[in-house]
C-alpha cells in the first residue's frame, strides 16, 4: 500500500514535469516565430520541408554527383558483402574503365548530334537573312549569334567575314569538329557566290535540306536498330535473373559461383561468353550505323 502510494505521486509529478517542459519548448516556438513573424514585416515564414524530404534530397544530390560508372563499384561491394568473396568488388572495378568510356562515347555523340542541329539552323537563318537584302557578311554575323552553329571557331569565321578576310577557309576550319562537317557545303556555297555571283540563299537551302535529310536517315536507322540494343541488352541480364531466381529458391548461387572450384569456373567461362557476346552484338550495331 505504501509503495503504492508513494509511487502514484511520484508518476504524476514526472507527468506534470514533462508537460511543463513541453509547454516551455513550445512557448518558446511560438514565440520565436512570432519574433521571426514581426521582422518578417508579416509574412509567411517557412518552417522547412521535413527531415525525411531532407534526407531524399541529400540522396538525390548524391546520386547525381556519382558517376554512371561507380554504381558498378556499389554493386561490387553489395556482392562483396552477400557472397563473402572478394571478386565481386574486383569485378566491379574492372568495369569501372569500360563504363568510363561507354559514358563518354555517349556524351561526344550527343554534342556531334548538337553540332549537326546547329549547323542547319545557320544554315536556315544564313538563307533567311539574305533573303532579307542584308550582304553576305552582316548576314553571316547575325545568323551565327543566333544560332550558334560555328560553335568555338564563331570568333575566327566572324573576324575573317568582317574585316574581309577567307570566310571559307574559317569555316572549313570550324568543319573539321565531329558534327560540324555541313559547315563544308556552307564554305563550298559562300565560295561559289562570292567568286561567281550565285545566289547564296538557293545553295544553302539546298544544303539545308541534304543536311535535314541526312539527320532524319540517322534517326531512322537508330529508331530500327534500337529493337537489336534492346534485345543485346535482355539477354545479358538473364544471367542476373537467373541468380536471383536461384536465390529465391534458396540454392544460393552466390557461395556456389564463388566458394567452388567448378562454381569459379562455370562464372569464368559464362563471364566470358557474356563479354565477347555483348561486344559482337554492339560490333554488329555500330557497323550497321557507320553504313
Amino acid at each position: 500500500m505504501g509503495e503504492t502510494a508513494l509511487g502514484v505521486p511520484s508518476t504524476g509529478a514526472a507527468v506534470v514535469c514533462a508537460g511543463a517542459a513541453l509547454w516551455l519548448l513550445g512557448g518558446r516556438n511560438v514565440g520565436a516565430r512570432r519574433a521571426r513573424l514581426l521582422l518578417a514585416g508579416g509574412g509567411v515564414v517557412g518552417a522547412g520541408p521535413p527531415a525525411w524530404q531532407r534526407a531524399v534530397g541529400e540522396l538525390r544530390r548524391i546520386r547525381g554527383q556519382l558517376r554512371a560508372e561507380w554504381w558498378a563499384v556499389v554493386a561490387g561491394i553489395v556482392l562483396a558483402v552477400l557472397g563473402a568473396s572478394v571478386l565481386p568488388l574486383l569485378a566491379g572495378a574492372a568495369g569501372v574503365p569500360l563504363l568510363r568510356r561507354m559514358r563518354l562515347a555517349g556524351r561526344a555523340r550527343r554534342a556531334r548530334e548538337s553540332r549537326g542541329d546547329a549547323v542547319i539552323a545557320l544554315c536556315a537563318a544564313l538563307a533567311g537573312e539574305v533573303r532579307a537584302g542584308r550582304q553576305s557578311g552582316e548576314a553571316l554575323l547575325r545568323a551565327a549569334r543566333d544560332s550558334g552553329g560555328l560553335g568555338e571557331a564563331q570568333a575566327a569565321v566572324l573576324a575573317a567575314a568582317r574585316f574581309g578576310g577567307d570566310v571559307p577557309s574559317a569555316l572549313a576550319a570550324a568543319a573539321r569538329r565531329p558534327g560540324a562537317e555541313g559547315l563544308l557545303g556552307l564554305a563550298a556555297c559562300w565560295r561559289v557566290a562570292v567568286d561567281q555571283g550565285a545566289g547564296l540563299a538557293a545553295g544553302l537551302d539546298r544544303l539545308e535540306a541534304a543536311l535535314r535529310a541526312e539527320r532524319d536517315q540517322r534517326a531512322d536507322l537508330r529508331a530500327q536498330l534500337a529493337g537489336a540494343k534492346s534485345t543485346a541488352l535482355m539477354l545479358a541480364g538473364l544471367p542476373v535473373l537467373g541468380l536471383l531466381l536461384g536465390a529465391v529458391m534458396g540454392a544460393d548461387p552466390l557461395r556456389v559461383l564463388l566458394h567452388t572450384g567448378a562454381g569459379l569456373g562455370c562464372l569464368f567461362a559464362g563471364g566470358l561468353l557474356e563479354g565477347l557476346g555483348v561486344w559482337w552484338a554492339l560490333r554488329i550495331v555500330r557497323g550497321a550505323e557507320a553504313v
